[in-house]
């Protein structure tokens, strides 16, 4: 079903010559479906036992929230449910999946100088342990993805003003086993010069690729931008940055269950940002989650998606991947949304 519904919305999509003639001629183009959830931010879609979930970091403020405090869960897309809440009192959580695990980091408090890790074998039954102590920094949104040496970790730094420097800046770390962490050296950092939040980190072929949130000034506006690296070190930016901008789109509607009181805060909303930017692959597509607002507590989280794999997707912002059409995916060209 959910394949369905996100076919039917590139409809309009179409190619003027066959796959065959295929060639992008711009960034691989965004969906976006609309809004999904009122006061949920960070959110990350994710491919478990063959089903699509979403993890939700769900606020304290949240309406729905089902513990009465800060806690995360895992919501079935095809049924609706919902897991039991766990991680009482955590902040800022991000999944990974391995196999028949899953893990979830998470921090006590925004901006504590340690994160920990959560697992389980049957999203019922939860472990957890300290996976990373920084002593004296702020650790805010973490994001982890597996590489050709075990896995590495996208850490979003506050403080101190001197690892930090222009807030925020994503550092990494590594392990084998996703539960006992080192951080990497110093070099690996993005980027101390500028403001570079909300990580959501990948690595195909040799390269990390990292999407992250941009803050565009005087025009004061949010949006995610997708770089690449080889070492961790030295950063590769996409020409075709950035992957979208805050639009009349992200307040369609796309849950029929939100009340009228909902449809008029989602249309009445201030928006200039599009934040928290991540995304999975299933059944040949991307699914990505956001979130828009007013970056100042008043936030949605929306849904959109990518006609391809995620390698494809994030390959499409590099020209030279752009232009070659025998490894890419046959989407459709289409606007920045």
């Amino acid at each position: 079903m959910v394949k369905q519904r996100l076919m039917a919305l590139l409809a309009g999509f179409v190619l003027a010559a066959g796959a065959s003639s295929f060639a992008v001629a711009g960034p691989p183009p965004i969906v976006k479906h609309g809004t999904i959830a009122c006061d949920l931010v960070e959110a990350t879609p994710l491919v478990y036992a063959g089903k699509l979930y979403r993890f939700e970091y769900v606020r304290d403020r949240y309406k729905d929230n089902p513990a009465g405090q800060a806690c995360f869960r895992l919501v079935d897309l095809k049924t609706g449910e919902a897991t039991a809440p766990f991680a009482m009192g955590y902040h800022l959580g991000s999944a990974f999946v391995e196999g028949k695990r899953v893990y979830v980091y998470g921090v006590k408090t925004w901006g504590a100088d340690r994160i920990e890790v959560f697992w389980s074998d049957d999203l019922k039954t939860w472990q957890n342990k300290t996976a990373l102590v920084l002593e004296g920094w702020t650790i805010y949104n973490t994001s982890v993805c597996k590489d050709a040496a075990g896995y590495t970790m996208a850490i979003e730094i506050g403080d101190p003003p001197e690892v930090a420097g222009q807030r925020f800046t994503i550092y990494f770390a590594h392990a084998e086993d996703l539960l006992d962490w080192r951080l990497a050296p110093a070099a690996c950092v993005y980027s101390k010069e500028k403001y570079s939040a909300c990580p959501a980190l990948r690595f195909y072929h040799g390269r990390y690729y990292m999407v992250y949130l941009e803050h565009y000034s005087p025009a004061w506006y949010f949006a995610p931008h997708v770089i690449r690296s080889k070492d961790l070190e030295q950063w590769e930016d996409s020409p075709l940055n950035p992957l979208m901008r805050p639009g009349p789109e992200d307040k369609q509607i796309a849950n029929p269950k939100f009340t009228a009181e909902q449809r008029q805060h989602i249309a009445e909303a201030e928006n200039i940002n599009n934040s928290d930017l991540d995304f999975c692959e299933f059944e040949g597509q991307t699914i990505l989650y956001y979130s828009w607002g007013n970056q100042r507590g008043i936030e949605f989280l929306a849904e959109a998606m990518f006609d391809g794999s995620e390698k494809n997707f994030l390959a499409g912002y590099f020209p030279e991947a752009a232009a070659a059409p025998a490894p890419m995916d046959t989407a459709a060209p289409g606007p920045l949304q």
